[in-house]
């Protein structure tokens, strides 16, 4: 299964009928003087090379914004799709080298490939996101202003030294963004939600909304599927964890992946999913399509926003109501957050057991008051009993993944839904993290344990062929 003077003065005599030169002092001697003021002048020099450094930068990104203009005017636009990106490149080397011996300006090599592939990412790519979108260390990419722009690696927050030149600039980008997949965004619908080329999911809210300029995130697309021996090796959980998990996702549990925003939630789905048995015809229903099921009978469906019109909007309950009438063995919502809860809930209830989706909650208790709520918002008038009824009917398995203070990202929790005790839903929790402590450099310790309670599904799992040994059951420490 599954970080590291001696000085020598050399002394001349006086002539022999002059009188003796006056001895100066340290403090008029020109030679002291001028060994007094050696240091100054250096620091000025510093300064001075900063600044015209400084002035460089600022009048090559001046060229640079003068040359992207000269490129959209000079080149063939029409033509760009068919054109090689050894083509394009040439041509804009071309245009580049024009340009400069027009103004005067002198690159060395380095400058002008690093200006040349600049341009280039301003005409194909995404301008000055480009860098940090093909960076595999980030994982997110978020955009504060024209001139700030966070990346997170390994779970943690950094300010990048990549800037756009000005709010025109970002706005260019974000139009070019969502054009190409026919949504828009301006004064009257200030905020979008898309999906770039390579599956990254992409969101901007821009002025007035977004006060200082505006607002982008990106979640990068990660080609390489992380498996549940990746997510094992890593220390997301145990193997023990990781069994008891392949025997409820093959016995067609219905499970609900509870997270806090970057957590890993969709990552635990995924990975989830490749337990399913490749026989089965799978519908996944998303607002961005991000999902990587690895079986080969995959439908998917993703929601559309309201066109220019207001009209033409396709909802994730519009597409609910419409996988269940496709013949579905399993139905997988990448996000439950609206009204469709309903719909999903009944679908678990009504014969397409191991249905999988993905909420955001702070614990699995946490997750079945959301889910209460979200009824309750979808304007369903229902007794509370009965609401809560068709909760602990419909929902089987509650998984709880937690991003920790140290940027690590932990399965916290597997909580099993046994019932009902009156007008409460009954809970037992079958694995936990447990925290112990904290190093010096800020690292979570702790490791995963079984609660020692038996699964409430363990026949269920013997008569489906997985008889899960007690020892899985068993308080452990996480290390082994």
């Amino acid at each position: 299964m599954f970080s590291r003077y001696k000085k020598s003065a050399v002394e001349i005599a006086p002539p022999a009928n002059k009188p003796e030169p006056k001895v100066e002092t340290p403090a008029n001697s020109p030679n002291a003087t001028k060994s007094l003021r050696k240091v100054p002048p250096k620091k000025a020099a510093t300064a001075e090379m900063a600044d015209k450094d400084k002035k460089r930068k600022e009048r090559l990104s001046d060229i640079k914004l003068e040359l992207h203009r000269a490129l959209l005017d000079n080149l063939n636009l029409a033509a760009l799709d068919q054109a090689t990106e050894a083509q394009l490149k040439e041509e804009i080397s071309a245009i580049t080298t024009e340009s400069l011996q027009e103004k005067g300006m002198v690159l060395n090599r380095e400058e002008r490939q690093a200006l040349n592939q600049e341009l280039y990412d301003e005409v194909k790519g995404l301008g000055p996101l480009e860098t940090l979108l093909k960076d595999e260390t980030v994982s997110d990419i978020l955009v504060n202003g024209p001139h700030q722009i966070f990346v997170e690696r390994s779970g943690k927050l950094q300010l990048s030294d990549v800037t756009f030149k000005d709010e025109k600039h970002l706005m260019r980008i974000i139009d070019k963004i969502v054009s190409a997949v026919g949504r828009r965004v301006d004064e009257s619908n200030p905020y979008v939600d898309a999906r770039l080329q390579d599956g990254s999911r992409f969101n901007a809210m821009v002025p007035p909304i977004a006060v200082d300029g505006s607002l982008v995130s990106i979640r990068k697309f990660k080609t390489d599927k992380l498996s549940i021996d990746d997510l094992v090796a890593f220390g997301a959980f145990t193997e023990e964890m990781a069994v008891y998990l392949q025997a409820a996702v093959a016995t067609r549990l219905n499970i609900i992946v509870s997270g806090g925003t970057g957590s890993g939630k969709t990552t635990t789905l995924n990975a989830l999913s490749s337990f399913i048995d490749d026989s089965e015809r799978i519908l996944t229903i998303e607002d961005t399509a991000e999902l990587q099921l690895q079986q080969t009978h995959v439908g998917r469906m993703e929601s559309r926003p309201p066109n220019v019109e207001g009209k033409g909007a396709v909802t994730p309950r519009d597409c609910l109501k419409n996988a269940l009438r496709m013949r579905p063995d399993r139905i997988i919502v990448g996000e439950t957050r609206g009204e469709e809860v309903i719909d999903m809930l009944q679908a678990m209830n009504t014969g397409h057991d191991g249905s999988m989706t993905t909420i955001h909650a702070n614990s699995a208790r946490d997750g079945v008051s959301r889910l209460e709520n979200m009824i309750a918002m979808a304007g369903i008038e229902m007794p509370l009993k009965a609401m809560r009824s068709q909760i602990s009917s419909a929902v089987n398995l509650i998984v709880q993944a937690s991003r920790l203070q140290d940027g690590s990202r932990r399965m916290t929790s597997i909580t099993e839904i046994t019932g009902m005790e009156g007008e409460v839903i009954s809970m037992q929790e079958i694995f936990r993290f447990q925290r112990v402590g904290l190093t010096p450099e800020n690292k979570i310790i702790g490791h995963f344990t079984a609660t020692g309670v038996r699964s409430n599904y363990a026949e269920r799992f013997k008569m489906w062929g997985y008889d899960l040994p007690p020892s899985i059951y068993e308080p452990f420490n996480g290390n082994h």
